[in-house]
């Protein structure tokens, strides 16, 4: 099989997209994990967080279907969905565009740049939900903000919710993020364990005084990534939930890979989350992938540079400088 993608990144969140619409490729179900957990191996001569296939949808501009690189299936992408926004509205001419993802369908569009020089759209997240069931949490209660989990932490307090992806945030100190804390708490529950049977994605927060917060964010499927897009917007809804930000405010939420927007909306008793950051083309690249025993081998046929990284390179210096300010590494 003949392969054409993308290399793209979201806050250093980096994804190969692969467009099913343009193409007539054949791919089934299991082919898809093969190449998730083959071609994103950081040993492999690609690497990345996950795969972006973008397909054709009977209700919207186009379908995302997320895969780490485990192999899992991902509801939900925030900086994945940036790429594929701009990748959908590039092809189909538009500015503003719909697209369907596992749960929701969610409106995209083209966004005044967060940085000089760097592509910039912005991203619905939702629905938003407390209920403990639908992460799903095991515990005795129905909601768990700004609370205890005595079996995880007796120092911490957490909120969970989904977005839907599940998400455990907790508010720290910067002596707890130079710790091993979070990175002991995240391997618990996402292996065998009684509180989270399908795993979870879990978000330390540092408050940055007036400059915005700081998200550093264990991926379920994935470990430590530079950004999860989900988990910025979870995170920056806790801190609204909290009164450290404001509804209809925008937050910049800094992280390992850079910097985001996120602005908070509430409709009633509803919440959405607007994500807005970069969507950057680092290459394309075209494949030949046979398929071996339960293994995508990949060859490279061709490979071309697309040169944006430099721009997005000085965003990263920018919020290395102000997240120093605040916690020591």
């Amino acid at each position: 099989m003949n392969l054409e993608l993308i290399k793209c990144h979201g806050s250093g969140n980096d994804f190969l997209l692969i467009d099913e619409i343009s193409n007539n490729y054949t791919i089934t179900e299991e082919q898809r994990a093969e190449l998730a957990r083959n071609l994103c191996s950081r040993e492999e001569s690609l690497g990345a967080d996950g795969i972006l296939f973008v397909q054709n949808s009977e209700k919207a501009d186009g379908r995302m279907r997320v895969f780490n690189s485990d192999g899992s299936e991902a509801a939900m992408c925030g900086n994945g969905l940036r790429c594929v926004a701009r990748y959908i509205c590039e092809q189909q001419g538009k500015e503003e565009a719909v697209i369907e993802t596992m749960k929701a369908i969610l409106r995209v569009g083209i966004e005044e740049n967060i940085y000089p020089g760097i592509p910039t759209y912005k991203v619905e997240i939702s629905p938003v939900s407390f209920q403990l069931e639908d992460l799903p949490l095991r515990i005795e209660r129905n909601t768990l903000i700004n609370d205890q989990i005595s079996s995880l932490s007796n120092e911490l307090v957490f909120t969970a919710l989904a977005v839907p992806n599940p998400h455990l945030v907790s508010v720290v100190e910067s002596v707890q993020i130079q710790s091993d804390l979070q990175k002991n708490i995240s391997q618990s529950v996402n292996g065998p364990n009684e509180l989270f049977p399908d795993g979870v994605n879990v978000s330390f927060v540092k408050i940055l005084d007036g400059e915005g917060i700081y998200v550093r964010t264990y991926e379920r499927g994935v470990g430590f990534t530079n950004a999860c897009g989900t988990a910025m917007s979870a995170s920056t809804l806790v801190t609204t939930l909290l009164g450290i930000s404001n509804i209809e405010t925008p937050v910049n939420v800094f992280n390992n890979g850079g910097m985001v927007r996120c602005i908070v909306h509430k409709n009633q008793d509803d919440y959405t989350i607007d994500l807005i950051g970069n969507a950057t083309y680092l290459y394309q690249a075209s494949l030949y992938v046979h398929f071996d025993g339960g293994k995508a081998r990949a060859e490279i046929l061709s490979k071309q540079e697309l040169l944006e990284e430099e721009s997005y390179s000085k965003l990263q210096e920018h919020a290395q400088t102000v997240v120093a300010k605040y916690i020591q590494n």
